[in-house]
């Protein structure tokens, strides 16, 4: 009876593995076609519209062919993206989704910039050299794809560069509202609030929004700081957070620290803590932890594990951590 039970699983799991395997060999669909959704403009042709629209109607709109456009919206609806839902003369039609809304390049959970980046061949190509990174334990995959790293990449690409901010922007939208809406509390008493590598400024000018109080001053390298918009309440700063921060009640570090090795993480929290008034200062660390119980049951933790394999592929020493792994970082930086 044992062996019959083994059995029946052993094939169920072959019969599992007979399909899965497909969702790898063609990966890469759906970002392509997620990407191709976004350059189109469909999501906005769609919102536009104001109700669901028709497959001629929206190729229209786009100027697209209908069979080609069928086969890509045909995609997308099974990715559930957007929904057909019939018309009133017996026809059907598209309806956004609130996933598909995150694929507009304007509105408070876009997420477009951020796909237009990780897809664009500047980020892919490092994934080709991801096995020659592990081989070769440290070699940089970019590097390897570019001839040099991601930040003096951008600094040489304008465009790359602004991608770079663009996508960044989208997730600080999102955690932002997050922060603001779940622990308020922690902006208490900040009258001046530093952002480490805060990009085109768009936590300050949130931050300052929902806080007036609190002067802002956006830290980044010249390159990034000198295109950021200009803001009441915020001064934009250029300068290397390796060599020092400028000085603030508080500094708020977002998504920076999982770009840099143990030594480079201690070396900028030492920066900050120098930089930060003693009696009220604080250092506000806003990243991603790596859950170490197999059993946790997160539904983002597939998106974290997805994020340290970007860190791989995209910077030299990189990488998300574990509450273990914070917590080392942390205690050396009150040596």
């Amino acid at each position: 009876m044992e062996e019959t039970k083994v059995q029946v699983i052993m094939k169920k799991e072959e019969d599992d593995a007979e399909v899965e395997i497909w969702k790898y060999v063609f990966g890469f669909t759906n970002m392509a076609v997620v990407k191709c959704a976004v350059e189109l403009g469909i999501a906005e042709a769609v919102e536009e519209k104001g109700s669901p629209i028709t497959l001629n109607e929206l190729a229209s709109a786009l100027k697209c062919d209908p069979s080609l456009l069928q086969r890509i919206m045909r995609f997308l609806i099974h990715l559930k993206f957007f929904k057909e839902v019939p018309t009133s003369q017996g026809s059907m039609a598209f309806q956004q989704t609130p996933l598909s809304r995150r694929l507009m390049r304007h509105g408070q959970n876009n997420m477009a910039a951020f796909i237009l980046l990780e897809s664009s061949p500047v980020m892919l190509a490092p994934w080709h050299s991801l096995g020659t990174r592990v081989l070769a334990n440290g070699t940089s995959a970019f590097d390897n794809a570019h001839g040099k790293d991601v930040w003096s990449y951008a600094a040489a690409d304008a465009a790359h560069s602004k991608l770079i901010n663009d996508a960044m922007a989208c997730d600080t939208r999102l955690a932002l509202r997050a922060i603001i809406e779940g622990c308020p509390e922690v902006f208490d008493g900040i009258e001046t609030l530093v952002d480490i590598g805060g990009n085109d400024g768009t936590t300050l000018r949130t931050l300052t929004k929902a806080f007036p109080r609190i002067r802002g001053i956006n830290f980044d390298l010249p390159h990034v700081v000198c295109v950021a918009e200009k803001c009441h309440g915020v001064e934009h700063v250029g300068g290397d957070m390796f060599d020092g921060v400028p000085e603030a009640d508080a500094a708020i570090i977002k998504w920076v620290l999982h770009d840099w090795g143990d030594d480079e993480c201690i070396k900028i929290l030492k920066n900050c803590k120098e930089a930060i008034t003693k009696d009220k200062g604080k250092v506000i660390i806003v990243e991603a932890i790596i859950e170490e119980d197999d059993e946790e049951d997160n539904k983002f933790k597939s998106v974290r594990l997805m994020l340290d394999m970007v860190m791989m592929a995209h910077t030299n020493k990189g990488k998300e951590r574990s509450l273990k792994e914070w917590d080392y970082v942390l205690r050396q930086k009150r040596i």
